[in-house]
């Protein structure tokens, strides 16, 4: 599909194009579940099988005016991604205002907003999480893509279930290596790597410091960088200054903090990739402890990541109404994968990456 109407398109497939399906032909477009700086997220219900539901992103080209190539690489490296653990891009439509991405949705909430709901928490619990996003983003690496801003905003829950698998969202910096040397400064501060900052060129490895960083967040529930002058915080990741600080890490165990340390090391050749974290003991063995560390991490939690200021509003309730019409209108009860409660509905796509 030809995005923003650009000219190079020949008459046959300009002809096509005009016969090609429109959204409401396929979908109706419903209630605003959020709001980013160039786009918007609605929920869509399939015409053909009104029992699915999706998130639908509708892109404003004139606000984007400026930034499509933007847009296009973000729909490119989405094309290319197949995975379980990743939020994925299911077709795109275009009309003259609008550019719409169809995207599954995800009902299951933030990263660290589950963690403090739960009863109890554990190493293995975390590691469990961490094995999940490695192996999506050494599937992402293996397809050429670096993802450059994961981050906890970008770890959501699949569904409401307590076993539900987490899904990597939020492509909009995203880049395929093959598309030339990657040195641009971008990213979100404190997950940043090193060589970003230090405006080297950089590859693959930036993603597996992030994953260090979220890491070492699960386990404490504070960020191993903090510092209110960005330039002071720059400084510290730019040498790698982090401590297992007490009494927050005094229960966790020598083969977490030793992960850790593979995956935040400054020098990004002797990091480890996401191959080699993925058979470290903490990941593939017995390592991780089994102790509750709940109550420590889910106050420092709520302490250090209060409902951040990227997030916007949306309205998980209309989901909620939209899924029991729809049960009672087929007269059958709504999926597992469907099922949701009041709690929040977080969809990809909702707020604009921060860029530094």
């Amino acid at each position: 599909m030809p995005l923003f109407g650009k000219k190079d398109v020949s008459k046959k497939t300009k002809k096509d194009a005009e016969k090609s399906q429109s959204i409401e032909d396929k979908y109706d477009v419903k209630d605003l579940l959020g709001t980013g700086a160039f786009s918007e997220v609605r929920l869509a219900v399939s015409k053909e099988r009104p029992n699915e539901m999706y998130a639908v992103k509708i892109i404003d080209k004139k606000a984007l005016k400026g930034k499509e190539d933007s847009l296009d690489n973000e729909i490119k490296v989405l094309r290319r991604l197949t995975h379980p653990n990743i939020v994925q891009l299911l077709e795109t439509f275009e009309d003259k205002s609008k550019v719409y991405l169809i995207m599954e949705l995800v009902t299951g909430g933030e990263l660290f907003d589950r963690i403090v709901q739960k009863g109890s928490y554990t190493e293995k619990d975390a590691a469990h999480l961490i094995r999940q996003v490695l192996g999506a983003v050494d599937y992402m690496h293996e397809q050429g893509v670096v993802h450059r801003d994961l981050k906890p905003e970008n770890l959501l829950y699949y569904s409401t279930d307590d076993d539900s698998k987490i899904m990597i969202s939020d492509f909009g910096l995203s880049k395929i290596e093959d598309s030339g040397v990657m040195a641009t400064a971008c990213g979100t501060p404190g997950y940043v790597a090193p060589e970003v900052l230090a405006q080297k060129p950089y590859g693959k490895a930036v993603d597996v410091w992030s994953i260090g960083v979220i890491s070492y967040i699960l386990l404490c529930g504070y960020p191993p960088f903090y510092d209110e002058n960005d330039a002071n915080l720059f400084a510290q990741i730019l040498k790698g200054e982090f401590e297992f600080d007490s009494p927050y890490w005094d229960d966790i165990s020598d083969s977490a903090k030793n992960f850790i340390r593979q995956l935040m090391c400054v020098d990004a050749d002797k990091r480890y990739t996401c191959r080699e974290a993925l058979a470290h003991p903490w990941i593939s063995g017995n390592a991780a402890s089994s102790k509750n560390i709940h109550g420590t991490v889910s106050a420092q939690l709520k302490k250090n990541f209060a409902k951040s200021r990227w997030k916007q509003a949306y309205h998980a309730t209309t989901v909620v109404r939209q899924m029991k019409k729809m049960a009672l209108n087929s007269g059958a009860g709504i999926s597992q994968d469907a099922r949701m409660d009041n709690q929040d509905c977080l969809v990809n796509g909702m707020t604009e990456s921060n860029r530094l």
